[in-house]
Parts: C-alpha cells; sequence; structure tokens
C-alpha cells in the first residue's frame, strides 16, 4: 500500500485534485519556489481525474492560437436572458464593476480572454515537462473546430505534470479526502480537515488553497439536488467521474464563495450502456434516426456536425423513457468514409433482417418503429449526399425535422446500438476571477483560495468542445503561480 506522507506540516499551497487543473497548480506553484502539497482521493493508480480518461482535445489551431471561435462560442453561451446591466458593466474596467456583477454566475469577458490569450503559453509551458501535441484524428466523423491532443491523451499530461511534481518535492497525499475548510485569520491561511487512507481525520494548514477536484458526477444526492429525477439514468462516462463527489465546491460555497456556471446542466456524451470502457461513444446518430422505448423520434439528429450538437442531443436522451435510445441505421453507413471511427463502444450493434426483428431485439414498440420509419423514409427528399460536410439533405414535412444527411432506412440488414446520456462533468460550481482567485458573493475575492478546472463554473447551454482540459492546465498554471507569489510576499 502506499504510504503518505506525515500530515504534521504546514505548506504554502494545498491542492486538492491532481487531475489537470491540480496538478497545473501543483507544478507550476513548486516551480516558482512555494512547499506544495496535493492531496487526492483516488488511489496511485487511478490518479488524474476525468482527464486520465480522455483524449484532451484543446480547441487550437497550432500550439500557439486557439480555433477562430473560441471567444465568440464562450461568450455566446454564457446564459440565458442575461440583464443588460451586466452586459454594460462587464463593458467597463473590471475594477469599476458593482459587487454583484463580479460575483455573477455568468462566464465574464476576463476569464474568456484570459483562457483565449493564455492557451499557447500554457501549451509552451506543459511542453517544457515533455508533452507532445499534434493535429491527430478525432472520433468526428465531421468536425466544425479544429483540435490539438497531446499525444498520448490525458494520460500523458498527467503523467509528465506528476513525474515533474515529485522531482519538485510536492508532497502527494493519496486516498485522501479534504471535507473541511475553515480560514485561520483574514490574511488567507487556510486550515483544511482531511480523511486519510486509514480512515484517520487529520488538520493541514496552508497560506493557499486551490480546489481542483472536479464537479460533482460522481455524487447521485447532488446530481439529482441540481439535475432532477432524470439524473437517476445518467453515468459518468468514465472511471474517473466517480471520483468527483462535489466536496470542493461544497466546502467553497460554505465559505462565502459564489455560485457560477449552470448548476442544472453538465457536459453529455453518447454513451453505450453496455460497454465498460472509458467513453464507449456512439457518434454516428447524424447517418440514422434516433428512437426511444415507443419507436418515436425526438430529436433533430443532425442540425449540423456532430461535434457542435453531440452535446444537447445527448442530453435530451436523459428526458425520454428509462432515459434510453436506439440509433437506428442500415447498409447505407458505409458510404460513409471511416465511419467506424465514431464509434468507441466495445460492444456490437444489434442486427436484424427487417424492422420487426430489430424492433424485438431492442425491445422498442415495433408498431411505432415500423411507423416511424415508413414516415421519416416518406420524407426523405432526393438531393445530393455529401457525409463529410453539411449537406442540406433534409426531410420534408416531419416533426422533428432531421437536417442534413436524411437518406431512407431501406437497406437491411439493419442495425442499432442503444445510447443513454453518459455525463462528461457538470457545469456549476466556483465563481472565480482571471487569476482563478475565487470570488464570494458580494463580488470580492476570498484570501488564499483558488480554484480550477471543472469545480469551477463556466459553461451554459451547449459545452464549447475542446475548451475544458485545457481551461484546467490554464487556470491552475495561473493559480499556483498566483499562489507561490502571495507565498513570497506574506509577511513571517
Amino acid at each position: 500500500m502506499y504510504e503518505n506522507p506525515s500530515f504534521d506540516s504546514s505548506f504554502d499551497l494545498l491542492v486538492i485534485g491532481s487531475g489537470i487543473a491540480g496538478l497545473s497548480a501543483a507544478v507550476a506553484a513548486a516551480a516558482a519556489g512555494a512547499k506544495v502539497a496535493v492531496l487526492e482521493r483516488s488511489a496511485p493508480e487511478e490518479f488524474g481525474g476525468n482527464t486520465r480518461w480522455t483524449e484532451s482535445y484543446f480547441r487550437m489551431k497550432n500550439e500557439d492560437e486557439v480555433s477562430d471561435d473560441f471567444e465568440e462560442l464562450l461568450v455566446a453561451n454564457a446564459g440565458h436572458h442575461i440583464d443588460p446591466n451586466v452586459i454594460e458593466a462587464v463593458s467597463r474596467d473590471y475594477a469599476q464593476w458593482p459587487g454583484y456583477v463580479k460575483a455573477h454566475g455568468m462566464p465574464d469577458p476576463e476569464l474568456v480572454s484570459t483562457l483565449s490569450t493564455q492557451a499557447g503559453p500554457t501549451v509552451q509551458w506543459l511542453k517544457k515537462w515533455g508533452v507532445r501535441f499534434a493535429a491527430l484524428p478525432t472520433y468526428f466523423v465531421t468536425a466544425a473546430a479544429p483540435r490539438l491532443m497531446p499525444v498520448g491523451g490525458g494520460l500523458a499530461l498527467i503523467e509528465a505534470l506528476q513525474e515533474q511534481a515529485r522531482k519538485l518535492g510536492v508532497a502527494l497525499y493519496f486516498e485522501t479526502t479534504a471535507h473541511q475548510l475553515t480560514r485561520r485569520d483574514a490574511q488567507g491561511f487556510l486550515q483544511v480537515g482531511v480523511v486519510s487512507q486509514d480512515g484517520q481525520g487529520h488538520q493541514m494548514a496552508a497560506r493557499s488553497v486551490v480546489i481542483a477536484s472536479g464537479g460533482f458526477e460522481g455524487n447521485p444526492e447532488m446530481m439529482t439536488h441540481y439535475i432532477g429525477p432524470t439524473a437517476r439514468y445518467i453515468r459518468p462516462v468514465a472511471r474517473g467521474g466517480y471520483y468527483n463527489k462535489g466536496e470542493g465546491i461544497r466546502l467553497a460555497l460554505a465559505l462565502g464563495a459564489a455560485p457560477a456556471g449552470d448548476f442544472s446542466s453538465f457536459h453529455a456524451e453518447p454513451l453505450d450502456p453496455r460497454s465498460p470502457l472509458p467513453e464507449a461513444l456512439v457518434m454516428n446518430f447524424p447517418y440514422g434516426i434516433l428512437v426511444n422505448r415507443q419507436g418515436k423520434r425526438f430529436v433533430d439528429e443532425a442540425p449540423g456536425p456532430v461535434d457542435v450538437n453531440y452535446d444537447h442531443i445527448s442530453r435530451a436522451i436523459k428526458d425520454q423513457p428509462d432515459g434510453i435510445c436506439w440509433v437506428v441505421f442500415d447498409q447505407s453507413i458505409d458510404d460513409v468514409p471511416n465511419w467506424k471511427r465514431s464509434i468507441r463502444t466495445d460492444q456490437p450493434p444489434v442486427q436484424a433482417s427487417s424492422i420487426a426483428e430489430l424492433a424485438e431485439l431492442i425491445e422498442v414498440d415495433a408498431q411505432g418503429l415500423q411507423q416511424t420509419v415508413d414516415q421519416y423514409n416518406a420524407a426523405c427528399s432526393k438531393g445530393e449526399f455529401s457525409p463529410l460536410k453539411v449537406d442540406g439533405l433534409a426531410t420534408q414535412g416531419l416533426e422533428p425535422r432531421k437536417s442534413n444527411w436524411a437518406r431512407p432506412i431501406a437497406q437491411g440488414p439493419f442495425l442499432a446500438y442503444p445510447i443513454i446520456a453518459g455525463v462528461c462533468f457538470t457545469y456549476g460550481g466556483i465563481k472565480t476571477n482571471s487569476r482563478a482567485q475565487v470570488v464570494d458573493s458580494d463580488g470580492r475575492t476570498v484570501p488564499g483560495l483558488y480554484a480550477a478546472g471543472e469545480a469551477t463554473g463556466l459553461y451554459y447551454q451547449v459545452y464549447t468542445g475542446a475548451t475544458s482540459v485545457l481551461r484546467g492546465a490554464v487556470f491552475g498554471k495561473i493559480a499556483g503561480e498566483d499562489a507561490a507569489l502571495q507565498a513570497r510576499s506574506a509577511q513571517p
């Protein structure tokens, strides 16, 4: 069993969580001379949170530049019906913002701009620790944005950072959970109550704390509280999500932090419930139809490129009976080059010689499915099918409409995959400023408290793809550097 270091030390910085945000903060602070400890609830062989299990795409054209639509999409997804007074206030210098605006849950322009401008420097910083980047193939057959990827995915990121953390003398505490956070004084000295691997309680002191413990997708109580009763149909897309139980968010809120992001929503992915693999995704639905247990369609399967639309389509699945649907398609799928790249499950599709037989095998209402397929086929219009770009080949007079790649399902054998909404991460979290400092409900910073990654609230509506791991790295690095600066400037 892994032996943790002694718990009797005080630190310049305590980092809660060892995913991309936590390890970026730890390495940045330790490289600047700070005494750092990392608290991680998982065992050593499963450290890394969600980052460990993902490809960790970065929404970047190259190693220095984000995509052209980067800031535009993040600002466009800032929430619903935003007060014009808030919009007017954020056009001013940050120092002039009223407290209620600084505490507002929207992703303010300061955050978006910092994420955009610091993406390139953060990639160069990660390369210093041995991470290599490349524009490798993705599981998207059609894509609207470029994606840069660390070679080896998220695992390569966190392994490189943990190795560097060890070299810099960072103390790593595994199977250790933070459960209490208090202020020792008004200058930023904080006390963290932890439970160690042997079940014993300990108190740890630090000049600063970074909350980088992810969202609450691994906590069914919080999921039901914020997402609603359909949360029972949802599961994390990978094992890392089960470790994210929301304590970090709750600790910060209890200390006065302002909430941010959409607590009622989450980043969803279309998951094959039969598979034990991480991110067992089924992304070929733009070339078929999605049907529920009644055999009915319920969503436009192809409003545009799949990388833009899979998030809200996946969330719509949780609202169907039993939170499940099936993508039904036929042999014409072979007209789509490399379509199997969009299938990440290890389970085969269900196959049948007729629609009626397929309905029986997937336990869908046979009459409903046959009627749905017949109506869909009749609504398909003639036109040029262009599988790798938006082709406008839409259904006519059908509700819901299918906007692209609409061709009859008529070439047997017929196939189907089951799909549920998998939760990649939750949207609601802690409000922070551009220095990753936690902001309280009056717009003031909470002395010594930082947050980064999925524990912070940034997203509403539709996730801006390939930005989550990037924001963890950017703001984790910023938090670590700022905490180290505060430690150096602190009075004895």
